[in-house]
């Protein structure tokens, strides 16, 4: 059996109209002044407090956990007022399907997302189910701890030589390698190529077409 795990934000889904919005949103109410975009979606990937450990201001009056808080505050408010739901990829929720119909397939999701957003995404667009493990920040490590993978392989009984690591950030990169996984970028979510490249990806793909090919290479298929 072969285990291919997918992050979430910036590989399966494009949440970062609303992790920016909520971004501003927490750190407003907090009286700091807002991140720039860019070094919002940097973090993406992250679990929340290490991620406000590098966005809080230097000598600012404010914990990590404060700024997490005001953070989920923020995200949990925008879902129910604009009923939002992230939109996947164009191509990505058809490959999730394909996929999890192969027999010797299993797929799981490692995010720094809690589990109350993962679950919110997959009602949302009808994939309950289609996920054997699911890693979040809520029962492991921040990326890029190797944690995630780990507990994913221990779960499905895979091994490290037959499970790929799919997402859009360094940190995704290093976790998988850091576990032992194959890893794969892919260019449409947050963090660059080179960045990704630079942190041990094994491949960086640039279509859906690219990575349905690299899977089925690396399945046999």
């Amino acid at each position: 059996m072969y285990l291919i795990i997918f992050d979430c934000d910036g590989t399966l889904v494009d949440s970062q109209v609303m992790i920016v919005s909520a971004m501003n949103d927490a750190f407003r109410s907090l009286g700091l002044k807002e991140p720039t975009r860019a070094q919002t979606l940097s973090i993406v990937g992250l679990s929340l407090e290490p991620a406000m450990q590098r966005l809080k201001p230097e000598g600012a009056d404010v914990s990590p956990a404060q700024l997490a808080n005001a953070y989920k505050d923020a995200f949990i408010r925008m879902r129910r007022e604009q009923q939002a739901l992230e939109p996947f990829y164009d191509g990505m929720r058809e490959l999730v399907l394909a996929l999890s119909e192969r027999d010797n397939v299993l797929l799981g999701i490692a995010t720094g997302k809690a589990r109350r957003g993962v679950d919110h995404i997959l009602d949302g667009h009808d994939l309950n189910g289609r996920f054997l493990t699911i890693q979040t920040a809520d029962i492991a490590p921040s990326k890029p701890h190797p944690g995630m993978v780990l507990q994913a392989m221990a779960e499905t009984g895979a091994s490290p030589d037959r499970t790929v690591m799919i997402g859009d950030t360094s940190f995704d990169m290093e976790m998988g390698r850091a576990a032992g996984a194959h890893t794969i970028g892919v260019s449409w979510g947050y963090h660059s190529i080179s960045e990704m490249r630079d942190a041990g990806a094994h491949q960086v793909v640039e279509t859906i077409d690219a990575l349905t090919g690299a899977l089925d290479r690396f399945t046999g298929v």
